[in-house]
């Protein structure tokens, strides 16, 4: 009693069973991702075709599920077909029709497909999923485990309907062990896998395999139906010792005939410096054969390769060869993301001039204030140009010292300035070329306004090849820093000299290239400026001097050699006299003559209007005259009217547009600012308004319209009173507006000649502008800025090499290079990973091109003589580049098997002995002889020279009631593949679970 009264007696435990377990849970999950993808029911499609496995579009689709905490991955791989419309499912079903997946066991279409998933090539299924273990590292081992997940898909499926196979991964994921199911409505098929290491020597052959797959379908019927064999042996090729590989690396060394590193200067390398191609694989098919006609066991077999119906090829290519221009253009774009300075590479700046250490302030000042003398040289060699820079250079830092040694320096230098050589016979531009050659620079024209490079035959575009080659032939960054040092000296020289700098085309800068080469364009106008202002200043001297000369001779007829040295000597004195520092502040000398002129001719116009004379208002010369514009002339004098000479616009560069931009944004809308920004955009209009008012005294601003703006002086004809029709015109509507700013600045003008305006363009201002530019920029910033041109270069060399070779696949990808590149390219600060994936894809364009060079070479298609064979092998070659495996016409007996056949033959010849193959007959004489494998087998007297098979698969299919007599006649499947260390058996038996 007192037991029973205990209260704890009386708790007991309550099971739930209507509480889902993990193990429901989990199929419940299955259940729902197969209903998220629509793989419920039966689906039909159309039959499989020859090699869809091979070029369908593959897809897949994957999600994620758990058991209890363990994750698993579930995907879905399909390959994308139509489906059949509800109407061609009922005119095309039978009852009782198998699922799909049986119906694709037995199909004969895609056996051994080159490029498809393991399942696909095992059991012939174009649609399946699989459950495999989410992580890496994870794998189902245990035989319970393996059980469970077959359970839950069992149970999944026959819930669902679904009738697409379902796998489960097992073991380590690198076995690639599958197991899995397939239901139909009364059918089942199980797939199942053995893999082992060895072949065990009883299923060595094709006899010991069909033992196995009768057993294992255990048909009762007698006699057995008829089993369909399918067989592929291959073959791999890998010694390619007969044969050279034609690319020959480069003699880094060799300094000849104006080439370095046996690279000519300005052309970029091209071709894998190690064969592309590591391996060739032959293929040959017995595609339907049975049990009853062929023979091969333990002792003998009728499988010759050479008797094979079906020969196919596939290569295998060498991962990430060496390639030359993708070594150059990897190695200059690992440049922009460094960080070092000019003077952290090569010690203290070689810009700064020679001055000593200890220099004083007073001694600063008095070089700074002191006149110099701009001597003129004859532009003669490269020694002279480049001698006081190097005297500079060669202060700081040691000749030994440089990355770049003096004669290879100097051989970059001629190339990059042939003028100063004197040598002046190759133009920029030829027209004389051929058709070719034209298309070419065509193409070169399109490719640097798309990319915003440089002209192929301008110095940017010469020097960024140049750089490329220093940093991976001499140097690396430092011998990029050197070379731009002296670069950059070599523009302050020519700019000092007054010499225009070669390669660069005359005009403003063109904002169609690259920022640097704008910099080195507006750096030529400056020089050319400079240049014609000096020689007119010295004209005007020679001038006058002349004049001075000719009065003192007429004045002292008997002393005419003192006056002639003297004038020698003030020529002398007032051409040395100039330099840049006084022309400099050319325009602040000329200012206040500019002002007491134009106030004399002001006070002189004004006093004549007062006393009211207007045949004397133009008293003072016309100035500045161009020529005569056609028959008009003056409203208020009748005198001729003149078109003056002109300053030319300000030349400008894209990032001083952009300056100049911000700077009027920058004012806002008001009316001041709308004001101020008018007169900060007039200044081209009042320099006009002066030339116009010093070459046409007299004139009035609707003179200056007529000729400026054509459009705003509207003429009217009229009549007069003696009845004769008059023009008379008057300024346009726009023109009549209070406050216009041409109204305003042409009160403000002055007669001022376009020699004696201050400068719209400050020439020397703006030099020292862009080389200060030059000089601070980092080599990872230069590398920037010349990245384009070197894509430019790259893109123009592989289109060269792909115009011999005529390669669809590289045709593709250069125009997808192009389209990305002009996206990418015309912003200032492009992508980095963007342009890594660019350079990439040049990198495959070049190791395509090799490899069909390499294919070339060793199908020997130079040497063969006959134009059909010739034309055969090329086809031949190009779809090896294209397809992943490629049929051989007429198997071994045609022209192409009959090549593959004796390179197999003198790969396995050296194998056996490498004295035999010293005696052999050459591999390139032997390969052009007459006659088919066949008699060259015959003739060497031996069954087959060919070496054994590196692999072989064995594909064997029947239908047979299963498991009972009475049973519905189900597809069976078993695929098996031997290898030197892997025995693989992939079967597929299907059951009807009906009438078992």
């Amino acid at each position: 009693m007192a037991a029973d009264s205990d209260p704890e007696s009386e708790v007991f435990e309550i099971t739930d069973f209507t509480t889902a377990s993990e193990w429901e849970r989990f199929v419940s999950r299955i259940e729902e991702v197969l209903n998220n993808w629509k793989l419920i029911g039966s689906t039909a499609r159309n039959p499989l075709e020859k090699g869809e496995f091979t070029f369908g579009v593959w897809e897949e689709k994957s999600d994620e599920i758990s058991f209890a905490d363990y994750k698993f991955s579930i995907t879905h791989h399909y390959l994308k077909q139509e489906y059949l419309t509800d109407k061609e499912i009922k005119e095309e079903s039978e009852e009782d029709a198998l699922p799909e997946a049986m119906q694709d066991m037995l199909s004969m279409s895609n056996d051994f497909p080159p490029r498809a998933h393991c399942l696909v090539r095992w059991y012939g299924l174009r649609e399946f999923v699989i459950i495999a273990p989410a992580a890496s590292n994870d794998a189902v081992i245990s035989e319970s485990k393996c059980n469970i997940l077959l359970s839950s898909i069992s149970i999944a499926l026959g819930n669902t309907g679904c009738q697409v196979t379902l796998f489960v991964q097992i073991q380590q994921k690198s076995r690639r062990m599958y197991v899995g199911a397939c239901e139909g409505p009364g059918v089942r098929t199980d797939f199942e896998m053995v893999h082992l290491r060895k072949v065990p020597n009883q299923y060595n052959h094709l006899s010991g395999l069909l033992d196995i797959f009768k057993s294992k379908i255990g048909c009762p019927l007698t006699p057995l139906p008829p089993i369909s064999v399918a067989i592929r042996f291959t073959y791999v090729l890998q010694d390619w010792q007969q044969y050279s590989w034609p690319q020959q690396p480069p003699d880094f060394d060799a300094l000849v005939g104006g080439e370095v590193g046996g690279l000519e200067f300005g052309k970029l390398p091209f071709g894998a410096c190690e064969d592309p191609i590591s391996e060739l694989h032959l293929a040959t098919t017995w595609p339907h054969l049975t049990e009853g006609i062929i023979v091969d066991n333990d002792v003998y077999s009728d499988l010759d390769a050479l008797q094979a119906p079906q020969w196919s090829v596939r290569v295998r290519k060498a991962d990430n060869p060496q390639c030359l221009l993708g070594d150059f253009l990897t190695e200059f774009f690992k440049l922009c993301r460094r960080k070092e300075s000019t003077d952290e590479l090569l010690g203290r700046s070689a810009f700064e001039d020679e001055t000593k250490e200890n220099t004083d302030i007073s001694q600063a000042l008095q070089k700074l204030t002191e006149p110099t003398t701009v001597h003129m040289p004859r532009l003669s060699t490269m020694s002279n140009m480049v001698h006081s820079a190097r005297k500079r250079m060669h202060r700081h830092r040691r000749v030994e010292e440089s990355p770049i040694n003096n004669e290879v320096l100097n051989s970059i230098l001629i190339f990059l300035f042939p003028d100063a050589t004197g040598d002046v016979s190759n133009p920029k531009r030829s027209t004389s070329r051929g058709s070719n050659i034209a298309t070419f620079e065509e193409e070169s024209y399109n490719l640097y306004c798309q990319f915003k490079s440089a002209p192929s035959d301008s110095l940017t575009y010469k020097l960024a090849l140049c750089l490329c080659m220093v940093n991976f032939y001499h140097g690396g960054m430092r011998g990029v820093a050197h070379l731009w040092q002296e670069f950059v000296l070599e523009m302050r020289y020519r700019l000092e000299n007054n010499y225009l700098i070669p390669g660069l085309a005359t005009g403003a800068p063109d904002l169609k290239c690259c920022l640097l080469h704008q910099k080195l364009q507006m750096l030529n106008c400056c020089i050319e400026r400079k240049k014609a202002r000096d020689d007119g200043k010295r004209q005007s001297a020679e001038n006058a001097l002349g004049d001075c000369m000719e009065r003192k001779v007429s004045n002292s007829k008997g002393t005419p050699e003192y006056p002639n040295n003297k004038g020698e000597t003030s020529q002398q004195k007032s051409w040395d006299s100039w330099s840049d520092s006084e022309d400099e502040f050319f325009e602040c000398l000329s200012d206040a003559e500019e002002l007491q002129d134009s106030d004399m001719k002001e006070g002189a116009t004004k006093g004549e209007e007062r006393d009211g004379g207007k045949k004397d208002m133009h008293k003072w010369r016309p100035e500045g005259r161009l020529h005569q514009h056609g028959n008009l002339t003056l409203l208020r004098t009748g005198d001729p009217l003149c078109i003056p000479v002109t300053q030319e616009p300000a030349p400008m560069t894209e990032d001083l547009l952009e300056e100049q931009s911000e700077v009027l944004a920058k004012l806002g809308t008001s009316a001041e600012g709308a004001h101020l920004r008018a007169r900060m955009q007039s200044a081209c209009l009042l320099s006009d308004m002066e030339s116009f008012k010093a070459a046409n005294p007299g004139c009035c601003l609707e003179d200056f319209v007529r000729w400026y703006s054509p459009r705003d002086y509207i003429e009217e004809e009229f009549t007069d009173e003696t009845g004769d029709k008059v023009l008379r015109g008057e300024l346009s509507a726009r023109m009549k507006i209070p406050g216009n700013m041409w109204v305003e600045a042409w009160e403000t003008a002055k007669p001022i000649p376009v020699r004696r305006q201050r400068r719209l363009f400050d020439d020397t201002r703006e030099a020292e502008k862009v080389l200060h530019y030059l000089v601070g920029l980092k080599p990872a910033d230069l590398t920037q800025h010349l990245l384009p041109c070197i894509l430019h270069a790259a893109l123009l060399k592989v289109k060269e090499e792909e115009s011999m070779e005529d390669i669809p696949s590289v045709r593709k990808i250069i125009q997808h290079i192009i389209a990305h590149a002009s996206k990418l390219l015309r912003y200032s600060n492009p992508d980095i990973k963007k342009l890594e994936e660019l350079i990439g894809q040049i990198i495959a364009s070049e190791a395509i091109i090799a490899r069909s060079r390499s294919l070339q070479a060793k199908f020997g298609i130079k040497k063969c003589e006959k134009e059909e064979e010739r034309e055969e092998l090329e086809r031949f070659v190009s779809q090896l580049l294209e397809q992943p495996e490629v049929p051989v016409i007429g198997a071994g007996r045609g022209p192409t098997g009959s090549i593959i056949y004796k390179l197999f033959v003198n790969a396995q010849r050296l194998a056996e002995s490498t004295e035999e193959a010293a005696t052999l007959t050459p591999i390139d004489d032997e390969l052009r002889k007459p006659g088919s494998s066949d008699e060259h087998r015959s003739s060497s007297g031996t069954v087959s020279e060919f070496p054994p098979p590196t692999g072989r698969e064995i594909i064997l299919r029947t239908s047979v009631p299963r498991p009972a007599p009475y049973s519905k006649s189900l597809p069976q499947r078993m695929y098996c593949v031997m290898l030197k260390d892997e025995f693989r058996l992939a079967g597929a038996f299907s059951s009807d679970t009906s009438f078992f």
